[in-house]
């Protein structure tokens, strides 16, 4: 069978990868790709975005299945129009996918079906989010507050404040940031302290396969510090979450939340992901109840929970993550066609999944000036080598090629270097020395992933 993937990044290396495992698969398709992707697939010249120009591709050369790495098609309508035309293809319709598309949309769904969430408040203007904030609905001036735009803003559209003035300087930058649609409305909320995971699950409408538990490191710099990126590394890792917090991400989170889209209307098919705080409960920050001026759902606060944190959802995603995508996918044992016709079919319930025991890690190599305006241009050299490598993967995400034949640096997050091992230190220590293989001038990663 033929597949088409669309997208450009790490995360749709690591799919392709993925398809290339497949006993079924016989040609893979990459709209548009990037170098890398070009050694497993075919890269079309079709922008994700362009909705007609991929369907008239997958008609015309026969793909079987399609395959969509990024949100911005999916909140554009592709699964509409793509199943409209009778073609196969995973994720979720644009009702569906405003679940990330519209953080308003999202925490209003949270509240209407009783997912845990923290306080919030949704503004229609910046001058309104301001009145919010010196209202003192979030608390005094030295209180820390979280400042969404409400659209799609390509992972910069969160600043969490440490206080209202620093709050208040986002808000009124925030349109210059995003663009003036992302920044339409703005949702402030409670800031929650705890530690972050996330938690990606295949669904069909009504069934659902857990994928394992992964934490990604947003900061530039280590220790958590500096400006926050699309992503600097991950770990998948079972202890990431105990089995009293699993159940309750399923009781509390992922089942209302398949029931909520089918009540309304849009059943979730395709790739759901939740991004988790496990919030320590009893902090100043955290608060206790609901108020007049905020809409707000709590999880049971016990003694137990308050040790081990109570999760609250943060968002949701409703596709892959990157480089999460990378982490995860290394592990998967299963056919991934398999699982994409029962996410198709709705008999995700009757396939069982096989996920390669042990952990695994992704370090990111950025270029220089990045996260604000990356260098590009830059030789890369070592990428043969540190693939070369047992148990290591080296997936583009901003590579070409220039005229004389070097791959050369195209974007911030360059390359992702992903090893899986039989415990966590294993696999970090060989995606370090991975990393170690590679150099272009100005290249910089996180020496702290997983820690």
């Amino acid at each position: 069978m033929k597949v088409l993937v669309i997208g450009s990044g790490g995360r749709e290396h690591a799919i392709c990868a993925a398809f290339g495992r497949s006993l079924t698969v016989s040609k893979i398709y990459c709209a548009p790709g990037n170098s890398g992707i070009a050694a497993i697939a075919e890269c079309v010249p079709v922008k994700a975005e362009d909705i007609s120009a991929l369907a008239e591709f997958a008609q015309a050369n026969g793909i079987a299945l399609t395959f969509v790495g990024g949100e911005t098609a999916l909140a554009l309508g592709i699964v509409d129009e793509f199943e409209k035309l009778g073609l196969r293809i995973v994720g979720p319709s644009r009702r569906a996918a405003e679940l990330e598309a519209s953080k308003s949309f999202a925490k209003d769904f949270m509240v209407r079906h009783g997912v845990p969430t923290a306080l919030y408040k949704t503004a229609h203007s910046a001058s309104e989010a301001v009145e919010f904030l010196e209202s003192g609905a979030f608390g005094d001036e030295s209180s820390p507050v979280v400042v969404k735009a409400d659209g799609l803003a390509a992972g910069k559209g969160v600043v969490v404040a440490k206080d209202r003035a620093e709050a208040i300087t986002a808000i009124n930058e925030m349109e210059n940031l995003v663009g003036a649609d992302a920044a339409g409305l703005i949702v402030l909320e409670e800031c929650l302290f705890g530690r972050e995971v996330s938690l990606l699950a295949f669904a069909d409408g009504e069934n659902f396969a857990l994928m394992p538990p992964t934490r990604d490191h947003k900061r530039i710099g280590e220790g958590d510090t500096g400006p926050n990126t699309g992503g600097m590394g991950t770990i998948t890792d079972e202890t990431l979450l105990t089995s009293e917090q699993l159940v309750q991400i399923i009781e509390k989170m992922i089942k209302p939340t398949l029931a909520g889209c089918a009540a309304e209307g849009f059943p979730f098919r395709g790739i759901m992901f939740l991004g988790i705080m496990l919030a320590r409960v009893g902090s100043p920050h955290v608060s206790k109840g609901s108020t007049e001026a905020l809409t707000y759902v709590r999880a049971t606060d016990t003694a137990a929970d308050a040790d081990a944190g109570v999760p609250m959802l943060l968002e949701y995603n409703v596709r892959f993550g990157d480089p999460e995508t990378q982490s995860i996918l290394v592990r998967l044992e299963t056919d991934i066609v398999d699982i994409c016709d029962a996410v198709i079919d709705g008999t995700l319930g009757e396939l069982p999944i096989a996920w390669r025991e042990g952990n695994s890690a992704t370090v990111v190599l950025a270029s220089a000036g990045y996260p604000e305006k990356a260098r590009t241009g830059d030789v890369i050299s070592g990428v043969e080598k540190a693939a070369a490598r047992p148990g290591v993967s080296v997936f583009h995400a901003g590579t070409s090629v220039n005229i004389d034949g070097e791959l050369i640096t195209s974007g911030g997050r360059v390359l992702g270097v992903t090893a899986t091992a039989d415990n966590l230190p294993e696999a970090l220590r060989k995606a370090y020395e991975a990393a170690g293989d590679i150099s272009w001038e100005g290249m910089q990663y996180r020496r702290d992933i997983g820690k």
